[in-house]
């Protein structure tokens, strides 16, 4: 079977699952389970050491993990150019879209263009608070963090922030957030 990282599936595999066709069909349902589990969809924001890097990335796995502190998680892939950023930087932010901005997600599904002086990702505005980790400055609220723990779990890194600046950016704050069900887009499994 395939290794992490690798295109087939991953073990392990319940009793009774024991042919290549049962592995299959197997994985794929243990797919299909796992995408039912509610999870929002939000763009993390992560710069490099220069002042002029700026990156903003797509994500799902996200949650908060501590009241007190007040703690997020967020696990990224370690081959992503957010992971190298926040792991040099210490440093996140998380935007929280509006559910009728859900287009906007797709613009950072692949590495992103900066335009500084423009003060725009790949065309769209965003600003900087306590960290410099940018936010889109559509973003219905948003969370910046300073990055106090790391753990290695599979092909991803959890990277645990303490929210040092959080905000609406709206007026509205029950403005409907997006949610990974609300576009035709599904990551994990």
């Amino acid at each position: 079977m395939a290794e992490p990282g690798g295109s087939g599936p991953i073990g392990p595999f319940p009793p009774g699952v024991d042919t290549d066709e049962q592995i299959v069909e197997y994985d794929k349902l243990r797919r299909r389970v796992l995408w039912t589990m509610p999870s929002g969809l939000f763009v993390v924001g992560s710069r490099g050491e220069d002042t002029g890097v700026r990156h903003l990335m797509t994500a799902n796995w996200i949650t908060q993990l501590s009241f007190a502190p007040k703690l997020l998680g967020v696990s990224v892939e370690r081959t992503a150019i957010t992971h190298g950023l926040v792991a040099a930087t210490r440093c996140f932010s998380v935007s929280i879209i509006g559910r009728e901005d859900r287009a906007i997600v797709r613009k950072f599904t692949k590495p992103t263009e900066t335009d500084a002086e423009a003060g725009t990702i790949n065309e769209v505005a965003y600003i900087e608070r306590v960290t410099g980790a940018p936010i889109l400055s559509q973003a219905v609220a948003f969370c910046d963090c300073e990055l106090r723990e790391t753990l290695e779990v599979g092909d991803h890194t959890l990277f645990v922030g303490e929210v040092v600046d959080a905000a609406f950016l709206r007026d509205d704050e029950t403005t409907p957030v997006l949610r990974m069900e609300d576009t035709r887009m599904n990551y994990g499994g």
